[in-house]
């Protein structure tokens, strides 16, 4: 069996658990919280950034980041489900890429308020990343991705990386990037309608507040 080590709130790792559920992989998956903050254990001997998701294989070997744990879910399940083939590739995963550029643009702008306080904060380093998001959720509220039911019910990996990056927002931005993106609230509502494993992966805060 397949070793997940995650956190329950780690947008990424959620990138990987929704995957797996929409593949019809979670028989074969076993979920290992990781304490993402600890300086040392486990996860350090797993990963040498110990970062999550990390997968941990039966052969001994471990495969990260999110971007080829989902790659590697896709080919266990046959291939061509969540990663398209032929000249939609390059598109899902150019666009993947920028679901994910939001997230890690979230997470820089978050690391810099959480760990300083106000009076030291890099205004510039803030602004910066939040120009990276806003521009980036324009993008996709000026051209939305298609909804699952519109790709065979089955998300691809632009899809559930931008739907992981919109939750995210929701839980550590207090969802303000619902306040300028009309078509990306409609498409955020279908693919969690969608599907369910977007629910199914709330972290714990997001059900204490629901």
């Amino acid at each position: 069996m397949i070793i997940l080590r995650t956190s329950p709130t780690s947008p990424y790792g959620r990138k990987a658990r929704i995957a797996a559920a929409v593949l019809g992989l979670e028989d074969q998956i076993k979920v290992d919280w990781a304490d993402t903050r600890a300086s040392e254990g486990s996860l350090y001997e797993q990963n040498p950034l110990a970062k999550v998701p990390t997968l941990l294989l039966e052969n001994g070997e471990s495969v990260y980041d999110s971007r080829v744990a989902l790659e590697l879910l896709d080919a266990l399940a046959g291939g061509g489900k969540i990663i398209p083939t032929g000249e939609a590739r390059i598109s899902a995963l150019t666009k993947q890429a920028m679901a994910d550029g939001i997230t890690d643009a979230a997470i820089q702008a978050q690391i810099e308020t959480r760990n300083h306080p106000e009076e030291h904060w890099n205004t510039v380093w803030i602004e910066r990343q939040q120009g990276k998001v806003n521009r980036t959720l324009k993008a996709f509220n000026d051209q939305p991705l298609p909804t699952p039911a519109q790709t065979n019910g089955i998300p691809d990996c632009a899809q559930i990386a931008l739907a992981c990056s919109l939750g995210y927002l929701d839980l550590r931005a207090n969802g303000d990037w619902r306040r300028e993106n009309p078509e990306l609230i409609c498409w955020h509502d279908a693919f969690v309608e969608q599907v369910p494993a977007y629910n199914e992966t709330l972290a714990p805060e997001m059900l204490e507040g629901s």
